[in-house]
């Protein structure tokens, strides 16, 4: 079927027109209507405007002209993302009427480069979730197991790569959001250094550590899809102007690069049959010609309590734009400030006003230095560890999650609990490194993610070795 092709086979077929990008958009639109009911991985689907994309690159193909890589290829993109002329919703009530105005900066690119949009997929409300459970549009499902969490935030996306419903999708990630849930599925999920894409029209929740990723379904693909869309972007400031060259350097040999292993990450609790599985992969870079030495990360242990008192920090002042009078649902009341308070209230699920309610705490003139500045001067020391680290090793490796996916419903009312499912992705969002989660086995028939943590701006070097071990695995 066409629908499970990577982007590099989707690609040949196209070139050498064994079918047109009209019948592989068909084709995924096919497993969508048969699929999505019980999976509810899209929010949107954009049929006809991914025919006419589609049938724009097969006059191409038939003049005889050369296509690009990304040309005629479907990619879903997560309803927090502008797509100009469709619905963004963010998952929530309050923007459940929006219509995007412009088109995300990524956007932008993939459709220059070609690719097709085919709708918008399904997300925790505003990004905020590790489950896929909070969107006002209900939880998307495991395609793995219908009983299971996706993972989240960006469930949809990670759900509809999984289960063929497109080649290829994006998403964002703020404390693991691509790659929790594409441990969770059994794809690869793939966050870059903070600046290397840029976040321009994607919607804001913690500007300090929100960054658009990749889901596919091999790590080739993400490479592919890194280059398209990285790069500086007059419309983001904290975007960086480096040169981006990753699939080119995609043979590079390892002999003698160094993957360390934290302690930090191998902790008491996580589930024992998951960290055998990822062992077992660790112990697959010597096959590489790799050395694999044991790290210390001290400060990394803190990274879950930083990322949970700087993050409400900044989604309570992100926030603070959804006030029923600009855009999106407004609530009937009898004064101004009642409109804010029922808007707010009515608009926003519960994750999202707990979210509020903590970063408006942790402002508050009261508790600002005791909790928002210290979180501030602990971020940096975590920084200041992974520079050390990286000054013996190439690259780090440790689980993406301490579990496999877990049944739905089972930590939705016990948020602490629901938080712990990020302790080892945060530390890459606190401290802007580039990390990957790759597929590395299986527990009980639900997948396992290996992640691969590497060097700053150095996603060339993170897709090599990944792209090498996953060929092993």
């Amino acid at each position: 079927m066409l629908n499970k092709l990577t982007i590099e086979e989707a690609h040949k077929g196209l070139a050498t027109k064994q079918f047109s990008a009209v019948e592989l958009a068909k084709s995924c639109f096919d497993v969508i209507r048969e699929k999505d009911e019980k999976l509810n991985a899209f929010i949107t689907i954009t049929e006809n405007s991914a025919y006419e994309q589609a049938e724009r690159v097969d006059k191409k193909i038939n003049k005889g002209e050369e296509i690009g890589m990304l040309e005629g290829i479907p990619v879903a993109v997560k309803d927090n993302i502008l797509v100009e002329g469709v619905k963004a919703t963010g998952g929530s009530k309050i923007l459940s009427s929006y219509v995007a105005t412009y088109n995300a900066t990524v956007v932008n690119r993939l459709k220059k480069a070609g690719a097709v949009i085919i709708g918008k997929t399904n997300l925790d409300e505003f990004a905020m979730g590790s489950s896929g459970e909070s969107s006002n549009y209900g939880p998307t499902k495991n395609p793995k197991d219908l009983t299971k969490v996706p993972g989240g935030s960006s469930s949809g996306s990670a759900v509809s790569v999984s289960a063929d419903e497109t080649i290829c999708a994006i998403g964002s990630d703020t404390g693991g959001s691509v790659r929790q849930p594409a441990s969770f599925c059994g794809v690869v999920g793939f966050k870059p250094t903070y600046g290397r894409i840029s976040r321009h029209g994607l919607m804001a929740m913690a500007s300090s550590f929100d960054q658009i990723g990749t889901l596919t379904k091999n790590v080739m693909d993400s490479a592919y899809l890194f280059e398209i869309m990285a790069g500086v972007d007059k419309y983001d400031s904290t975007t960086v102007d480096k040169k981006v060259a990753v699939v080119e350097k995609l043979s590079k040999s390892l002999k003698g690069k160094k993957v360390g292993i934290p302690k930090e990450f191998f902790i008491k609790g996580m589930d024992v049959n998951v960290e055998k599985v990822v062992r077992q992969a660790i112990s697959k870079f010597t096959k590489l010609g790799m050395e694999v030495v044991p790290v210390d990360l001290p400060m990394t242990k803190y990274s879950l309590a930083v990322y949970y008192i700087l993050m409400p920090a900044e989604v309570s002042s992100n926030m603070a734009r959804y006030d029923g009078v600009r855009y999106g649902f407004r609530a009937k009341a009898g004064n101004l400030l009642e409109q804010y308070l029922k808007t707010r209230k009515q608009g926003f699920g519960e994750e999202v006003r707990r979210r509020i309610m903590l970063g408006t705490y942790v402002l508050s003139s009261g508790y600002y230095d005791a909790y928002y500045k210290k979180a501030q001067q602990v971020r940096r020391l975590i920084k200041q560890d992974f520079e050390r680290v990286y000054k013996t090793v190439d690259f780090l490796a440790t689980p993406t999650t301490p579990t496999t996916a877990f049944n739905i419903g089972e930590k939705f009312d016990d948020p602490m609990t629901m938080y712990l499912a990020d302790i080892f992705t945060v530390s890459a969002n606190v401290a802007g490194v580039p990390a990957i989660s790759i597929p590395c086995g299986e527990v009980n028939k639900m997948p396992v993610g290996l992640q691969l943590i590497g060097r700053y701006y150095k996603e060339d070097e993170l897709f090599n070795v990944a792209n090498k071990l996953e060929e092993i695995l």
